[in-house]
């Protein structure tokens, strides 16, 4: 393995425990991998039809302070939600998995922050700052799935 996966796998494996340990204060390690996997995914797979597509490019978004305009059921998806995110002049879809939100609901009209991170994108409750969901950029979740030894 080269040294570049190992730091990335190391940098995923804290933010992800960073995320999942509050919600899951008092369960086990284990508990704490599961619930990363549930609170993270690709770019491609979970952000999409931004209104900045004129680029090229549907899967970038601007850093900062998004308001949930809709909630819906993710097509096609079993077990996501789609939330419909507006800011500056920037609209786009958010696919997340329903365990990602299962500790505190997001309604139409709340702020989600979103923070640019050299592994992708997090999305927070932009009142605590709370991280609910990391989107990956696709090289790191290409790196960072199992493979056979």
């Amino acid at each position: 393995m080269s040294m570049q996966f190992l730091r990335r796998a190391a940098a995923l494996s804290l933010l992800a425990a960073a995320i999942a340990i509050p919600a899951q204060a008092g369960s086990s390690a284990s508990s704490a991998s599961s619930a990363g996997s549930e609170s993270s995914g690709s770019v491609s797979d979970s952000i999409g039809g931004s209104s900045k597509s004129s680029s090229g490019d549907d899967k970038k978004v601007a850093a900062g302070q998004y308001r949930v305009i809709d909630i819906a059921e993710a097509p096609g998806k079993p077990g996501a939600t789609r939330l419909k995110l507006q800011g500056q002049g920037n609209e786009f879809f958010l696919t997340v998995p329903k365990a990602a939100l299962a500790d505190r609901a997001l309604p139409a009209g709340a702020l989600v922050q979103v923070s640019e991170r050299p592994y992708g994108y997090e999305f927070a409750y932009a009142d605590t700052r709370q991280a609910f969901f990391l989107a990956l950029d696709d090289a790191w979740q290409r790196e960072l799935r199992s493979h056979a030894i």
